[in-house]
């Protein structure tokens, strides 16, 4: 076993002593749908049941304010439209203020460089709005009463952020509205809004930048104004804790993070704050100012020249003075060896489940097609592959141009102390090799094409791939369609249907062999990461597997039932795989919180080991993952606001040695009705699903429900009894209207594959689920827990078209998760980020299935999973165009491979699909769970009673 890698420094050594393993910080260690023609007579004889159809809640109104046509859409069969209403089914009812609910189908438009979330540096006019919108629950007519309550509700609005008076600063202000059915319900615009602003004193930061604080992008706090002591934390009960992603694309090219290239890295001599927008400068800017600990610095000589130019420089032009998020190369002193190379090693499955289903073959094909992409700009990439099936299979691969171009296959079958035939040449040079290993790949899929060995000794092939690539680093990349049924970490068949459901489904859930865990240990000591790609039909005991990616900062990538055979399948996985390795990751790095006096991190989660009490250590940062970090008040904080810096040292695929540094601040407040009317309900939701996944993992699912249905009624009860200030009149359930989401969101949460109680879930996809609760980043999470629907029969005139200004596809309102918003002839899309479905009613006419479909009769539509066929119609080029975008991750803000399949799902077809579908409807109550307003109830019983 080779010994653990030595690692790296955070910085220079430590003049005062140590060990030096961590030196006081870090350780090394579809092209836009053309619009056509408007055909707006198409349908004239065919329009909608009055006061249905999905866009009923917004009244039928267009998002671009133009009244809508007199006839269109897809409608009843046989019904004449009623003049004077629009076609879209309601009648006009007021838009929500687009103050408060800006257009989230517009992505790209004029921000400022970091991207599609507003900045929070500095006080904002207006703050926190409650949404004014007259959403009406689902079946609820507009009228005498309905008016009423339109202008009961229009009363709570209007509270406006006062300016600073006498130098006393006012954070947002708390705005209790009726969140029960009969106030001011949750509407899924709610999820567009952004977070509440975070308000700074004037002057806070030493340069006026708008990119002075940290975008919600890369750091959300679920506290935009924290309480100054532990007691005034503890007893709002709400949670203090950092989301942090800290990458949102998978390419540096597609990145707008400054990068500093002089290796100037100004650091507090004390705690190690890199210097940041918040740092303070003294005696006659010759010194500065830790914003953390307060220490006073000298400022680095070359801090105001520029090296490269031989020229001064403007220091308040400087990145790290002026964006909150930036990029350090870092200096020789940083690193005790050469930056790694990229390393890939393989491990492919090749036992008959491997073969048969076509995973062997379209896996060699798609990492042939994918050389290119595989990042290697300082040519010192290589690759290194395995074959696994009863024994383990090593291919030799020479150099090109020598005298034999063939690879040499060399077969070891002692499972219990693997060795490595030839260390020297299993792993080479992508770019001295590229020829021979194209070769190679070209003739794998024939080696083992007449296989009939059922066995896996996947674990023992693990043991060995680490020998032969621990002494330098690397990702392995494992491939498998079978459960490992040989060797080291040998698995059983456990699954038993008669436990799902039941208490005893826990253990199911627990991993079955210690190997798994403390292998993986071992593999990020010596900097080697683990990705899982799982295939089989069969019980592949995912619990125990995805241990490997968890400790190791890798990620569990499960495709149920896969099979090249279906062309969705082979799509999926080839782009998923090719974009997995093009994806530019950083390689053995660690992430450390530091954090102002008085505050700690205390906890943190997410796929990575926590090596020391604040130091998380990735073999491998993948760029589509978020962590959580708790942080605890220990000591009063006196300050008016408090910084977070987040610090990832990592090396580029490159080979350059970098420094990613994040900084947040936040104000404090000893109010409380500051710190609720501050909270953000999205940051709060991830928090709790990372507590969840702990909980299920620990205690058992039923534990997991019931802690987040116990939290939410405490968070109702906290505030009624701290901040209702008197009843609400007609038994109302009163919360800040910056966290009306936070019920539906926590039921959603209670309701995900991960955690629904249910007797119908395969254990592998619960568990696969649980790992996507504790990695996705925040958008993706959120989609995850309350996915996104869509009526596409009746979108607006623009939905599924260009935007003017940006270019980016409009996308159609968006609903709430209640049947109640589906109609017997209309067409929906539901999306939860990893899987789409298009719900087609039973009473959809041919006019709308042949626009979309290409056939007029429904019955000859295939069921189940899917691709939209391509058609020169207006209306099919239209709902490609939003299937696409509703896929489109870099336009919520992060990255990700994920290409979600598309199921068509017809209202009266296949069951077993209708069902699965219909588990989505959040808000509908479905299995063994409560409806929305269901859920709402319980929670007034338990709160105003």
């Amino acid at each position: 076993m080779a010994s653990p890698q030595q690692p790296y420094t955070d910085g220079p050594p430590d003049a005062e002593g140590g060990d030096g393993a961590y030196q006081d910080g870090q350780q090394g260690g579809a092209a836009p749908a053309a619009g056509g023609k408007k055909k707006r007579d198409r349908y004239a004889g065919q329009a909608y049941e009055f006061g249905a159809g999905g866009n009923a809640a917004l009244g039928g109104q267009q998002v671009g304010g133009q009244p809508p046509p007199a006839v269109g859409g897809y409608g009843f069969p046989g019904q004449q439209p009623a003049t004077q209403q629009p076609s879209y089914g309601m009648p006009q009812q007021q838009q929500p203020q687009q103050a408060q609910y800006p257009d989230p189908n517009v992505q790209n438009q004029a921000q400022p460089q970091y991207g599609q979330q507003p900045q929070y540096g500095a006080p904002q006019q207006g703050g926190y709005q409650p949404p004014q919108d007259n959403y009406q629950p689902a079946g609820q007519q507009p009228g005498a009463q309905g008016v009423t309550q339109q202008f009961q509700q229009m009363s709570v609005a209007g509270q406006q952020p006062q300016a600073p008076a006498g130098g006393q600063m006012r954070l947002n202000p708390l705005q209790p509205i009726d969140i029960g059915p009969q106030g001011q319900p949750f509407h899924v615009t709610d999820l567009d809004q952004p977070p509440p602003p975070i308000i700074l004193p004037p002057n806070a930061s030493v340069t006026p930048s708008p990119h002075a604080n940290c975008p919600p992008k890369y750091i959300r706090s679920t506290l935009n104004a924290m309480p100054t002591t532990a007691s005034l934390l503890k007893k709002s009960k709400l949670p203090f804790a950092l989301i942090i992603q800290p990458y949102a694309t998978l390419h540096d090219s597609e990145d707008d993070v400054p990068v500093q290239y002089d290796q100037v890295i100004a650091r507090c001599r004390r705690c190690r704050t890199y210097i940041n927008p918040f740092a303070s400068f003294l005696d006659h800017s010759h010194r500065w100012r830790c914003n953390m600990c307060n220490l006073t610095n000298d400022v680095p000589q070359s801090f105001d020249w520029d090296s490269v130019k031989q020229a001064p420089v403007d220091r308040w032009q400087r990145p790290e003075l002026n964006y909150s998020v930036s990029e350090f190369v870092a200096p020789q002193e940083y690193m005790v060896r050469a930056p790694q190379p990229l390393i890939y090693l393989f491990l492919l499955d090749v036992s008959y489940a491997g073969v048969t289903s076509g995973l062997l073959a379209t896996a060699a094909r798609c990492i042939l097609e994918s050389l290119d992409r595989i990042p290697n700009a300082d040519r010192r990439t290589r690759l290194g592959f395995m074959a696994v099936d009863g024994s383990l299979h090593y291919f030799s691969i020479p150099r090109d141009g020598g005298e034999n171009n063939d690879a040499k296959m060399l077969v070891v079958s002692d499972l219990d102390e693997p060795y490595l035939p030839t260390p020297e040449d299993l792993l080479v040079n992508l770019s001295e090799c590229r020829t021979n290993i194209e070769t190679f790949l070209g003739k794998l899929q024939s080696m083992f094409a007449q296989t009939q060995d059922n066995s896996s000794a996947m674990g023992s092939a693990l043991r060995a791939g680490h020998k032969l690539i621990s002494h330098v680093g690397g990702k392995m990349c494992v491939l498998s369609a079978s459960i490992p049924n040989l060797g080291y970490g040998k698995l059983e068949m456990r699954e038993d249907k008669k436990l799902l459901g039941t208490s005893k489904e826990n253990g199911l859930l627990q991993t079955q062999s210690a190997f798994y865990k403390s292998f993986a240990v071992e593999c990020s000591k010596t900097q080697v990461s683990i990705d899982m790609f799982l295939f089989s039909a069969q019980y592949q005991d995912v619990a125990s597997l995805s241990n490997l990616p968890r400790y190791t900062g890798g990620q569990t990538y499960f495709y149920p039932a896969w099979n090249a055979a279906r062309t969705e399948d082979a799509i999926k996985f080839a782009t998923e795989f090719s974009d997995y390795l093009s994806s530019e990751i950083g390689l053995e790095a660690v992430l450390r919180v530091r954090t102002t006096t008085g505050l700690r991190p205390s906890a943190f989660y997410g796929n990575f080991f926590n090596r020391s009490s604040d130091l998380c250590a990735f073999p491998s940062m993948p760029r589509d993952q978020a962590y959580v970090v708790e942080i605890a008040i220990d000591e009063n904080v006196t300050k008016a606001f408090a910084c977070l810096q987040a610090g990832v040292l990592h090396t580029t695929c490159n080979g350059e040695r970098r420094i990613r540094v994040l900084t947040l601040s936040i104000p404090t407040t000893q109010n409380m009705a500051e710190v609720y009317a501050s909270a953000d309900q999205q940051a709060i939701t991830a928090y709790y699903s990372h507590k969840a996944v702990e909980r299920a993992l620990g205690s058992g699912l039923d534990a997991a429900r019931d802690s987040i249905q116990s939290k939410m009624i405490e968070l109702l009860q906290t505030y009624k009894k701290e901040l209702g200030g008197g009843n609400m009149g007609g038994g109302g359930l009163q919360f800040p209207a910056n966290l009306r989401a936070l019920p539906m969101l926590f039921l959603g949460l209670m309701k995900n594959l991960g955690l629904r109680k249910s007797a119908q879930i395969p254990t592998d996809l619960r568990s696969a689920s649980l790992c996507l609760l504790s990695t996705l980043p925040l958008p993706l999470l959120i989609q995850y827990i309350y996915p996104r629907l869509y009526s596409l029969h009746d979108m607006p005139d623009d939905a599924g078209l260009p935007n003017e200004a940006t270019g980016a596809i409009t996308m159609p309102p968006a609903l709430n998760l209640t049947s109640g918003n589906l109609v017997p002839y209309g067409l929906y899309l539901i999306d939860d980020g990893q899987t789409q479905f298009l719900w087609l009613g039973r009473d959809a006419v041919p006019a709308l299935i042949n626009d979309v479909f290409g056939v007029e009769d429904k019955n000859a539509l295939k069921q189940g999973k899917t691709s939209l066929p391509v058609f020169d119609t207006e209306m099919n080029e239209r709902v490609r165009a939003v299937v696409e975008k509703s896929r489109d991750h870099r336009g919520k803000g992060c990255g990700s491979i994920i290409l979600p399949p598309l199921y068509l799902i017809r209202e009266d077809g296949e069951p077993s699909l209708r069902l699965w579908a219909q588990t989505l409807l959040v808000e509908d109550r479905a299995d063994q769970g409560v409806s929305g307003p269901q859920f709402l109830g319980l929670l007034r019983e338990k709160v105003v009673t």
